[in-house]
């Protein structure tokens, strides 16, 4: 499936709207709400898959990633849920770039370039009115800034970008890395990760670059594995 009109997008928009609406509706206590709220995000993210297939799963795995990193960076649980909630939903504002620059591939002129660097704070400004998302939607207008400042839509710098967003940055990347002709995950995994320490203090905060190389020192292939954090169900 492709979205090729205008008139295709915004009706997505507005059901998965409609989605995160009915979650920031819920009146439950706070533990048993962040259950629920990590199960329907994730029915949230399953329909942004469908609309957006050839980035299918890039959220959920960055979750995944994004979980082990706060998990070893010492994150509280609600943090850790908002973590999770930023990474599910971080592309969200993909749906809001024209059709033809939705898949972020091909050669792209300095203003289409300018056009999809705004897709973070376009995100953001689409997940605003939920206040259960309150957090998770400052790491993701955030999440394309750079640690030396060049990044954006709004050019912070080092310890001025939110903790959660630098998080998530790394995770991002470290999960959108293709290695042409590579199929083992965990070579892919080594090599995504020389990738990243390369752009370390430049892109990536060098603190989430190390907790980063940790996990992969600690757990090698199963860092990122099949028995990793459960980001859909009860729990953190």
């Amino acid at each position: 499936m492709y979205i090729d009109a205008a008139d295709q997008v915004e009706p997505a928009v507005v059901r998965l709207q409609r989605m995160l609406r009915k979650i920031d509706q819920l009146h439950l206590p706070r533990a048993s709400r962040r259950d629920l709220e990590s199960i329907l995000v994730r029915q949230v993210t399953k329909e942004l898959d469908r609309i957006l297939p050839w980035q299918a799963g890039h959220g959920l795995e960055t979750a995944v990633i994004a979980l082990r990193i706060g998990q070893a960076a010492h994150l509280d649980d609600e943090m850790l849920h908002q973590l999770k909630l930023a990474a599910l939903l971080h592309d969200l504002g993909l749906l809001m770039l024209p059709p033809h620059l939705q898949t972020g591939k091909g050669s792209l002129e300095p203003d289409s370039y300018v056009t999809i660097q705004n897709h973070s704070r376009l995100g953001a400004t689409l997940l605003e009115p939920f206040s259960f998302l309150h957090e998770a939607t400052v790491m993701i207008a955030h999440h394309h800034e750079r640690w030396d400042g060049s990044g954006y839509p709004y050019g912070l710098r080092g310890e001025f970008i939110p903790f959660g967003a630098r998080i998530l940055a790394v995770a991002d990347a470290f999960e959108a890395i293709q290695v042409p002709g590579v199929c083992a995950r965990s070579l892919r995994d080594h090599i995504a990760l020389r990738i990243l320490r390369v752009a370390s203090g430049t892109q990536f905060d060098p603190i989430v670059i190390d907790l980063l190389i940790e996990l992969m020192e600690e757990r090698g292939a199963n860092a990122f594995g099949k028995d990793a954090v459960p980001v859909g169900e009860p729990g953190v």
